[in-house]
């Protein structure tokens, strides 16, 4: 095989004739920002066994989209029709100053998860995965694709492993060798008949629990089996209804996601970090103070949250994400004062969590 340099023009490649198509393509990758590429087929049958145990056992939480159109989830050929082959990639996403430990140990600033900081991923892969498709049409002539970036009924972390990108780790995460998990996941579906990658032969977890043991919520019901309702990421961002009061301490400053079973992976101790600038932290969210961004009227949330992942939640849900975390921040009159403005403002179910707040701030002032 002829080696390239890591970025080529796409009528370099075109003309290369000791490359096979399989590997022209694979050249494409890098020079999209993509850090791993490799093909599978669109059938992840294998997995729905699995997947309906998850269910029924009511894991999913309210998430009920997950119930519907199982026959394409499990097969990508009926969810694209024509689809032979799944092109899948890896970005990884973790900026250079995350300062995510810091973060954690210092409640009265607010933890946002390491993948919201800056734009939104959807954006950024899918428009790299379209420009994939086009580059991949000057090599091959017209094809059929789909894009899919955590959308739609699509398998991807299954995808993913069959593809040989990685195993799956007991914290339910793909996990890359020598990488680990601080990346995202992105989907081609293509009519084009290209060789299948080999998956990994094993994962690389061995006796280690600590992503299990370390859940702030104990979310994990068993090795690679998450209960997403007791999940810090599913209450902060995909359940919009009142968290359960037994829950709430132990959300500590975690307003958006939770990244506490990556952080204490040992496979994640040597992570890259992300070269994409769309990635780097927007508005000072690795480390904003909570009554900075629980003093966003709705005005700056949107002006704030413009192309971000976090919008999509909307201000309410955020403001409650908020009060929790304030309940469990360090007591002082300037605190209660702010949570007793703030009552009556936004809606009912903010109230409720304002409330619950100021019980625990009031309690620990009483303890001094």
């Amino acid at each position: 095989m002829m080696n390239l340099p890591m970025a080529v023009p796409v009528d370099l490649i075109a003309t290369t004739t000791e490359l096979s198509l399989a590997e022209k393509i694979r050249a494409l990758g890098a020079p999209l920002g993509f850090q791993a590429m490799r093909f599978c087929a669109p059938d992840t049958r294998a997995h729905g066994e699995h997947l309906q145990q998850w269910l029924d056992a009511g894991y999913h939480g309210e998430m009920d989209w997950l119930t519907r159109n199982s026959d394409k989830r499990l097969r990508g050929d009926l969810l694209q029709p024509g689809t032979k082959t799944v092109i899948a990639v890896r970005m990884d996403y973790l900026p250079a100053n995350h300062h995510s430990m810091a973060v954690l140990d210092s409640p009265e600033l607010a933890y946002v998860a390491r993948y919201a900081l800056g734009r939104d991923y959807h954006k950024v892969l899918r428009k790299r995965l379209v420009q994939l498709a086009q580059q991949i049409t000057e090599l091959a002539g017209s094809h059929g694709y789909r894009p899919f970036v955590d959308s739609a009924p699509v398998m991807e972390r299954q995808l993913a492993e069959q593809a040989g990108l990685g195993w799956t780790g007991k914290n339910t995460l793909l996990l890359a060798p020598g990488v680990g998990s601080w990346f995202f996941l992105g989907e081609l579906f293509t009519d084009l008949d290209l060789p299948f990658d080999p998956p990994l032969e094993q994962g690389h977890c061995g006796s280690c629990n600590q992503c299990l043991v370390d859940c702030p919520t104990d979310a994990f019901v068993a090795p690679g089996v998450l209960d997403a309702r007791k999940c810090i990421s599913y209450l902060t961002i995909e359940y919009d209804g009142s968290i359960p009061v037994d829950l709430r301490a132990k959300m500590g400053n975690r307003i958006y996601g939770c990244d506490d079973c990556q952080l204490v992976c040992p496979h994640n101790n040597k992570a890259d970090t992300t070269q994409e600038a769309d990635f780097t932290p927007r508005h000072s969210l690795e480390k904003i103070s909570l009554m900075e961004a629980f003093s966003w009227t709705e005005v700056e949330f949107l002006h704030n949250t413009e192309g971000s992942p976090i919008r999509r939640i909307g201000y309410a849900q955020w403001q409650r994400n908020i009060a929790v975390a304030l309940g469990n921040a360090p007591a002082s009159p300037e605190l209660i004062a702010t949570l007793e403005r703030a009552k009556g403002r936004v809606s009912a179910l903010v109230d409720e969590h304002i409330d619950w707040a100021l019980v625990q701030l009031q309690s620990a002032v009483v303890a001094d």
